[in-house]
């Protein structure tokens, strides 16, 4: 029994991180109560701190478990530069534009990680770290350290851009940004 129990509470925090990684990106980290967060799970505000000490816990397990999340998804890339054209050409998409919900929590959250506390904000760094830590192997895969630079240009690039076009009210001007950004982008992977 006592092992159900332990395997039911690690699927239940899952489901509550995933959940909150959704609405976090969608109504921002303010803009999400416990109650709503818990709602979205389908439990009860109670069960929330049998699971987190605090939101802030959850900030930090939900960046941790968004960029893990991210990073494994560039393993279906196809290998070496190529599969970083398709990565520039998805993330600066008006459909990743339209869903920040399901999208990547850099350009949904970056400026709400830099209020968070440390927790937070060293789950990001760890996440982030690794993102350029792809992108560099991918650029260089003989010398991963010498793309070091060119995979923290990437990284800010589509993540700056990305952030641009969703904050624009004219759409055309919004594609025209996510255009010159995956033609900015590319300049870095060819």
């Amino acid at each position: 029994m006592a092992r159900y129990t332990k395997e039911h509470k690690q699927v239940t925090r899952q489901r509550i991180i995933e959940k909150a990684g959704h609405r976090f990106k969608q109504d921002g980290i303010d803009g999400s109560g416990i109650s709503t967060l818990m709602s979205d799970a389908e439990l009860t505000n109670g069960a929330f701190y049998a699971h987190f000490e605090s939101k802030d816990d959850l900030v930090a397990n939900v960046v941790a478990d968004q960029l893990r999340t991210q990073v494994k998804q560039y393993g279906t890339l196809r290998p070496g530069r190529e599969g970083l054209e398709d990565f520039v050409r998805e993330y600066l998409s008006p459909e990743h534009r339209d869903n920040p919900g399901g999208g990547c929590p850099s350009a949904a959250l970056l400026d709400e990680i830099g209020r968070c506390g440390d927790g937070a904000k060293e789950a990001y760094t760890d996440g982030a770290r690794a993102i350029m830590e792809e992108l560099a192997a991918r650029l260089a895969p003989g010398d991963p350290k010498s793309a070091r630079g060119q995979a923290i240009g990437l990284f800010t690039m589509v993540v700056g851009t990305l952030q641009l076009s969703r904050a624009l009210s004219d759409r055309k001007l919004s594609d025209e940004v996510l255009e010159r950004g995956i033609e900015n982008a590319l300049t870095f992977v060819r």
